[in-house]
């Protein structure tokens, strides 16, 4: 009887004499039962097969990626993205770029584990957990809805940043853009309601409301609503979301605009067009081009008032506008730290607080004057 040891990488063969002989290990299997090479082979092939299968099967997370841009002074299916009916308006040759993410995956259907690895090495691709894109408790079409709540948001708080930037006066009220199915919210407050009070407090701004229910710290509150002409109060019980107390509703500003501005994006949502919304919209209703014929991209929120808010995928939008021939990018200031590092060659970047500040660094692009290199000392500071 022969018995095999290769433990340790040590290649011998103990026979009945007792002498101990070396060997090769591919020989002792050549010379062994034709059986037992076929079922190495069968072995291989199983687990190369299961391999595949597993890169194939649903990973759990959600890839993000650059995605298009946009031309807020240029057209989408023939007709332009911003334009204004009751007042003059003027061509400009600036372009103004909203940048986007594409994501790959969604609740009911998430990439395969062969792309997430790839995407995990791939510094263009981010690789997110599902559910930090898809809440849980949200469908995909939730979601999607709450999206374009956003943009629809974001669109007039653009109109109005832009309106009172040139001088006019606006008068607006907080209403309920959508509702949050399965939240505190739900089938109480419906789309189209006006915000008028939590308790005896009177909330005129989202800044006032949402101060008003981080105070109720998750005990019940009353929200006084103006629907269909009627004044309704409803009891709603806040709950705690990551850090904040929130009871399920996305609200916004229905403004009363002296002049009709549309703006049109196509099928793209979220909110972080607004800044280059606003410049668009200056552009359009002021002669002259505001960046000459200069290239210029950028993201972030803007609110009524003009102040710039922070995004997510600010690398891969920095990519988006590269691809796309910018050679400004203005970033919030919000997002500063996330830039740095991340800047591709041949891109400028000036970090944005407000609309005011967009503008100074659009001028200042546009007489030639070099963009220093972006600090966050600043807003570490604050």
């Amino acid at each position: 009887m022969i018995k095999g040891l290769f433990a340790h990488g040590v290649r011998t063969l103990r026979i009945p004499d007792g002498k101990i002989r070396s060997i090769d290990p591919m020989t002792f299997f050549k010379t062994s039962n034709p059986r037992l090479k076929r079922g190495s082979w069968a072995i291989t092939a199983l687990l190369v097969l299961s391999l595949g299968g597993l890169m194939t099967l649903p990973s759990g997370y959600v890839i993000e990626r650059p995605g298009q841009v946009f031309n807020v002074m240029g057209e989408i299916d023939d007709k332009p993205v911003i334009s204004a009916s009751d007042v003059k308006t003027y061509e400009s040759k600036t372009r103004f770029d909203i940048t986007t993410v594409s994501l790959l995956g969604n609740r009911d259907s998430t990439p395969g584990w062969l792309q997430v690895l790839s995407a995990w090495i791939d510094p263009a691709q981010i690789v997110l957990p599902l559910d930090e894109v898809y809440p849980p408790q949200l469908s995909t079409q939730q979601v999607r809805a709450e999206s374009t709540a956003q943009m629809e948001v974001s669109q007039q708080d653009a109109i109005a940043a832009a309106l009172t930037e040139l001088g006019y006066q606006l008068d607006h009220q907080l209403y309920v853009a959508s509702v949050i199915q399965d939240t505190p919210a739900s089938k109480k407050l419906v789309a189209g309601d006006f915000l008028l009070a939590v308790g005896a407090v009177q909330v005129l701004t989202y800044e006032e409301l949402k101060e008003q229910i981080q105070l109720s710290k998750g005990k019940p509150i009353v929200v006084k609503v103006l629907r269909d002409g009627e004044t309704k109060e409803f009891e709603l019980t806040p709950e705690k979301k990551d850090d904040s107390w929130v009871i399920g509703a996305m609200v916004g500003y229905v403004y009363d605009f002296p002049v009709e501005i549309a703006l049109q994006l196509g099928d793209v949502g979220g909110p972080s067009g607004g800044l280059i919304f606003s410049l668009g919209i200056i552009d359009v209703l002021t002669e002259g081009s505001l960046g000459g014929q200069n290239h210029i991209a950028g993201t972030g929120t803007i609110s009524a008032d003009g102040k710039v808010g922070p995004i997510g995928g600010v690398e891969l939008k920095l990519i988006s506008a590269k691809n796309a021939g910018a050679t400004l990018f203005l970033a919030p200031e919000g997002n500063c730290s996330e830039a740095i590092g991340q800047i591709p060659e041949g891109l400028s970047v000036a970090v944005v607080k407000d609309l005011k500040s967009a503008l100074q660094a659009v001028e200042e692009f546009n007489s030639g004057k070099p963009v220093p290199p972006i600090s966050c000392t600043n807003q570490e500071k604050k």
